[in-house]
């Protein structure tokens, strides 16, 4: 199933559960934190070496995607063509590692 799909599907219980479907539907700052949140628990699973099952690393960032794509459907945001636009800027990209307080190998 691709992304496009997926989001179809998202939109489909959105409407069916009456999470919203239009911008004017929701509050955006609300989805971001419910995003930012499903990171946060993700974070704690991984912590935890919880990694499959219930409110595993796994289902958590699957939340995360999932509520991303809710975003993407309210605002008819193509989140495919969006990654692949980045992927490709990125492939020219210099990240200057020695400036950057991350491990890089």
């Amino acid at each position: 199933m691709s992304l496009s799909q997926l989001t179809q599907e998202i939109m489909q219980q959105a409407e069916k559960k009456g999470f919203g479907t239009k911008p004017e539907d929701i509050n955006v700052a609300e989805k971001i934190a419910l995003i930012h949140s499903e990171i946060s628990e993700a974070f704690e699973a991984y912590r935890h070496k919880n990694m499959n099952g219930k409110d595993g690393f796994e289902e958590e960032l699957g939340d995360a995607v999932q509520r991303i794509l809710h975003l993407c459907g309210i605002f008819d945001i193509d989140i495919e063509q969006s990654i692949i636009k980045k992927i490709e800027a990125n492939k020219d990209r210099k990240w200057e590692w020695d400036k950057m307080n991350e491990n890089h190998n």
